[in-house]
């Protein structure tokens, strides 16, 4: 009888904590909300996937949100997706394609750190996965002197249970990190 006690409070406590990372991940990562868009100094599109943020950045830059947009390269020579976009030409509009070194978000928040304090830059707006949104602003917080706007590719995710939990698990070590590591 104990034995069987013991094994439904291990199951009911294993059951509570999915549930509540479920709850606190889909909160704060699923459902993460965009900043409101306003002009910029520049646009910087985060690496991660070709999920139409190029693009994104691009339009925003033609509806005027910004004269400069900073596309993030992390996927080495020979990406055509990538260089699509470095060789687009928009009047007005400066595109700076860049190797983030390290090639993570602090690689990116750094660069543009560097880039920001040569041109006096004050404000960007970063575009990344909506998930990715309160990461991107911790870090940016943490390397950018400046403001950040964060927003979200315009997409869906339809991703099942075991893909979020992979993206919780995946954006609260990328956190852990971010505090340990810093800006360095």
């Amino acid at each position: 009888m104990r034995g069987r006690l013991i094994g439904l409070v291990a199951v009911l406590v294993v059951a509570i904590a999915a549930v509540t990372y479920g709850l606190v991940g889909g909160a704060v990562f699923a459902d993460a909300s965009a900043d409101r868009l306003r002009p910029a100094d520049a646009i910087v599109v985060l690496g991660g996937e070709h999920d139409g943020r190029e693009q994104y950045g691009l339009d925003l830059a033609r509806r005027g949100l910004a004269s400069t947009v900073l596309i993030s390269d992390p996927y080495g020579r020979g990406d055509d997706v990538t260089e699509q976009y470095c060789r687009a030409r928009i009047p007005g509009v400066e595109v700076i394609c860049f190797e983030p070194d390290p090639s993570t978000t602090r690689g990116e928040a750094g660069y543009v750190e560097r880039l920001a304090s040569e041109r006096g830059w004050k404000h960007v707006i970063a575009i990344s996965w909506r998930y990715h949104l309160p990461r991107v602003r911790h870090i940016f917080g943490q390397c950018f002197g400046g403001e950040v706007t964060a927003v979200d590719t315009p997409r869906d995710y339809r991703f099942s249970a075991a893909q979020w939990g992979f993206v919780y698990a995946y954006q609260i070590a990328g956190y852990i990190k971010s505090e340990i590591v810093g800006c360095r």
